[in-house]
């Protein structure tokens, strides 16, 4: 009869054990939110052009990525919201952060990521290369910064934030 009762305790324990470890999945807020994670320069030596850029994000309604139909308004070219990547390269000029437009786009369109099986909510992380080298202007302003900002599908805007500075070898 003992031997039965410990056989029993141990079942009650195991279950309770297994039942506690259970993890649910984490619930976010709808809107995507976003870190900094890093930034790695492409080259070793000589003038630097362009490097990675890692973010890490999580959305609480599965809804982040663009297809590439997704072209109607809003996601219609020369709208806000045709990029869900948005990124804006700062110069720093003189102590001061000066927005400053390259040759083309710094903005992307990432396309749609899907929730893992069972879950409503995303988390991840975006990489995306920028070019780092404002070729035009004076070498001495050889330090950037990046701000970031995602948006999901329903237009809902991340937080922005702002690269560390990035040192430039212009030469």
């Amino acid at each position: 009869m003992k031997f039965v009762s410990n056989i029993l305790i141990l079942v009650l324990l195991a279950g309770m054990i297994a039942f506690s470890s259970c993890e649910k999945p984490p619930v976010y807020p709808p809107y995507p939110s976003i870190k900094y994670v890093s930034f790695i320069k492409d080259n070793i030596s000589g003038p630097d052009s362009k490097g990675t850029l890692t973010i890490s994000f999580q959305d609480g309604d599965p809804n982040f990525g663009l297809a590439p139909t997704d072209t109607l308004p809003p996601y219609n070219r020369g709208s806000k919201f045709y990029y869900n990547l948005f990124i804006i390269f700062y110069e720093k000029q003189n102590g001061v952060y000066v927005p400053i437009q390259l040759a083309g786009t710094d903005s992307a369109r990432i396309p749609v990521v899907t929730p893992a099986e069972g879950t409503t909510s995303l988390k991840g992380t975006i990489q995306d290369d920028l070019y780092i080298n404002d070729i035009i202007t004076p070498p001495q302003f050889d330090t950037v910064a990046f701000d970031v900002s995602i948006a999901d599908r329903d237009l809902h805007v991340s937080n922005i934030i702002r690269t560390p500075d990035i040192i430039v070898n212009k030469q």
